[in-house]
């Protein structure tokens, strides 16, 4: 059985009768142990999808389609029903620290409150045990760096806080979305490395959504690349990077900056993601396409497997 299944996902954010669908027929599935990589610009939906299995979708929305957490159905889940899940079972790392951490309060204590809450502990063997999720996580002076606040800290040290918080109680599935953004390159690559040794320490799934496909390739053992709230190509990371099917894909591919190679300017795919709430008809990534034809502007591709020998699903007409 599957950690994490989610079937024909499709959300719908704002009031009814204006109501944008942000996400459209997501499937896709994470099993113990695994890292899935999501890909795709700002704005495609990586986050939203986090969101949905999180059960933190803003208000108002509709969701349609189903999630599956170890057999348990928790789409619809109330925030009551959820309580045991989220922060225990599925827990979340965010972009920025500096708006997910509470600026009033101590680090020590936000890491404790995660003990108290879900695993009962008493407060004093919490702060101890917070102090010690510090120290490996990779905090030097873990017990004076308890007593500080988040304004205190560098970024990559509140990212390394977000990790203890959302490492805490041994979660099922840890999603962290886009945790190096914010970060200079040397740090980006000692929280990678972190986040890989405390998921084979736990044995925890990763569901790991970036915008760079050089940081997917070393994380993820299959990847889903998204864009405009789709999912346009999916499999193993290693079949889709030497084989990419989709021309979205071979477009993000080739904006990633070459070292060995002097050049002029940097690929870059041309136009921008279209609105959500103006979609163009047939292939949402027709307007960009260098590939398109005039079927593409008339057919909505669907998600379909490309070759018998391989894993990887493709919604291209062409592929």
């Amino acid at each position: 059985m599957n950690l994490l299944d989610v079937e024909s996902l499709e959300v719908f954010l704002g009031p009814e009768g204006s109501e944008t669908r942000v996400l459209r027929d997501i499937s896709f599935s994470i099993q113990k142990g695994e890292t899935l990589g999501i890909v795709g610009e700002s704005g495609c939906g990586k986050s939203m999808t986090a969101l949905a299995i999180s059960g933190l979708l803003p208000e108002p929305h509709r969701l349609v389609g189903s999630i599956s957490f170890n057999g348990q159905r928790i789409e619809e889940a109330s925030l009551d029903a959820m309580r045991p899940y989220r922060g225990k079972k599925i827990a979340m790392i965010f972009q920025e620290p500096m708006t997910a951490l509470n600026p009033v309060l101590t680090v020590g204590f936000q890491i404790a409150e995660m003990l108290v809450v879900h695993e009962g502990q008493e407060a004093n063997e919490a702060y101890q045990n917070a102090i010690e999720l510090l120290a490996r996580v990779g905090i030097s002076d873990p017990a004076q760096r308890a007593k500080a606040y988040p304004h205190e800290l560098s970024g990559g040290m509140r990212q390394r806080v977000m990790i203890a918080i959302a490492m805490a109680c041994r979660p099922d599935l840890l999603i962290a979305d886009e945790p190096t953004t914010a970060l200079d390159v040397s740090v980006q690559a000692q929280i990678l490395d972190l986040m890989l040794q405390l998921q084979k320490d736990y044995g925890t799934a990763l569901m790991f959504i970036s915008h760079n496909f050089g940081v997917i390739s070393e994380m993820a053992d299959r990847v889903m690349v998204m864009y405009a709230g789709k999912i346009v190509e999916q499999g193993l990371t290693a079949e889709v990077l030497q084989n990419p099917q989709h021309p979205y894909t071979r477009g993000l591919m080739r904006a990633l900056p070459d070292v060995s190679k002097r050049v002029s300017e940097l690929n870059v795919i041309k136009g921008q993601v279209p609105s959500l709430s103006r979609l163009p008809k047939g292939c949402s990534f027709a307007p960009r396409c260098t590939e398109k034809t005039e079927k593409c502007l008339q057919i909505e591709p669907i998600l379909k497997p490309v070759l018998s020998s391989s894993s990887t699903r493709v919604a291209c007409i062409h592929a």
